[in-house]
């Protein structure tokens, strides 16, 4: 009866399993063809359409990060707990590598899954989902802000990113694009949380050194609302 019972828990954990590979395919599947939609149309775009929009972007970018800095929320210079910093040396670590839907590393990251395994370099298990990390982490405000912080994007939370400092965050923005460092406001603010809210900050901090072409390409993030 035991052998019976636990071939049958078993079976029903492979079949969850199973489903939940399937839907993760499925998910997979559409994050594609959306791609294959966006890189169509922009293959459609004449060169100075394409350079009209990239300045477009670079704009809209530049306003949004300079009304935030001229809020005065970043004000003032803080320095990470030692988890941060270890996180934030992961971060820069995987700069220029790709952003691949799903990916946890070492090859490739989603948002989350960079966020993650940062936090997990640094002894700290994360929830999964950008969601996840929003709703269960503890909130902090952008002018409590530190480097190492998450910070969230999108009303459904649906991009994470880690703060660098000097109003910058390190992300793996969406399809087509790679791990990079992008201005804070790139993407529509929804707050942030804190991995290590027990942890000190360190009295003295040097930020890990930026490879070459470390800001290229597109700020954009992913919303898979």
């Amino acid at each position: 009866r035991q052998a019976g019972g636990l071939a049958s828990a078993s079976r029903k954990a492979l079949d969850r399993q199973q489903g939940l590979a399937a839907a993760q395919r499925k998910r997979r599947d559409e994050v594609r063809a959306k791609l294959a939609e966006v890189e169509k149309l922009l293959a459609a775009l004449s060169p100075d359409q394409l350079s009209r929009l990239t300045a477009l972007e670079h704009v809209q970018t530049a306003g949004a990060q300079r009304e935030l800095l001229d809020s005065g929320a970043l004000a003032g210079t803080r320095t990470p707990s030692r988890a941060g910093a270890e996180a934030l040396r992961f971060a820069v670590d995987q700069i220029g590598k790709p952003y691949e839907w799903g990916a946890e590393g070492p090859e490739a990251y989603d948002c989350s899954g960079l966020t993650q395994q940062a936090w997990a370099a640094a002894g700290r298990e994360l929830p999964r989902t950008s969601q996840e990390q929003w709703a269960t982490l503890p909130r902090v405000s952008l002018a409590e802000l530190r480097p190492g912080d998450l910070v969230v994007y999108f009303p459904g939370a649906t991009h994470v990113a880690l703060y660098l400092g000097d109003g910058l965050v390190v992300q793996a923005p969406r399809p087509g694009g790679k791990v990079k460092v992008s201005p804070l406001a790139a993407n529509p603010l929804l707050g942030a949380v804190r991995p290590d809210p027990e942890g000190t900050a360190l009295k003295a901090y040097t930020p890990p050194v930026l490879p070459a072409g470390a800001k290229d390409g597109a700020d954009e993030g992913y919303d898979k609302s």
